[in-house]
């Protein structure tokens, strides 16, 4: 695994990628950042209480350890029985969903067991949650990031 800390002109890109798609105010100033490699696009990013995984250029997304950070974001609760599916990354779907904060299509979104209100899995919502609720089956949200996944198993090895 490659590491290397990004110029000053990187951190204010992605600084500026996080404010366009992340809640206002949900991270405070960026000086420094350090990259971990997973893959060519794929890459965690750590710096002073910041950890994301950037996915695509234009595609950055809160690691699932950040708690007091991943209150910012809108969520869905899901039931009991959809846990170890959304745990082992599967999509979320709309018979699962027992509860919904309101958010946008193509949103940064949440998912949270609804007994312990855990964060489960970070994902991008298909349609709003206007929509998601009027839906009796199909997918809601997109799961990109869950408990268990190469970048949770990866944040065991980085020292922050």
């Amino acid at each position: 695994m490659k590491v290397h800390s990004l110029s000053k002109r990187e951190i204010h890109d992605i600084t500026d990628q996080i404010n366009k798609t992340w809640p206002t105010n949900s991270i405070g100033a960026v000086k420094n950042l350090q990259a971990y490699v997973i893959d060519v696009n794929k890459r965690v990013l750590v710096g002073n209480n910041l950890i994301a995984i950037q996915l695509e250029p234009n595609l950055i997304i809160p690691h699932l350890t950040l708690h007091e950070l991943l209150n910012h974001f809108p969520s869905v609760e899901v039931d009991m029985n959809a846990v170890k599916f959304v745990c082992n990354g599967a999509n979320i779907m709309r018979p699962g969903i027992t509860d919904f904060t309101p958010f946008n299509e193509s949103e940064i979104v949440l998912v949270k067991d609804q007994t312990h209100k855990k964060e489960l899995a970070v994902c991008l919502s298909l349609v709003d949650d206007v929509n998601a609720r009027k839906m009796e089956k199909g997918i809601v949200l997109n799961n990109i990031h869950h408990i268990g996944d190469i970048y949770w198993e990866m944040k065991k090895t980085i020292r922050t």
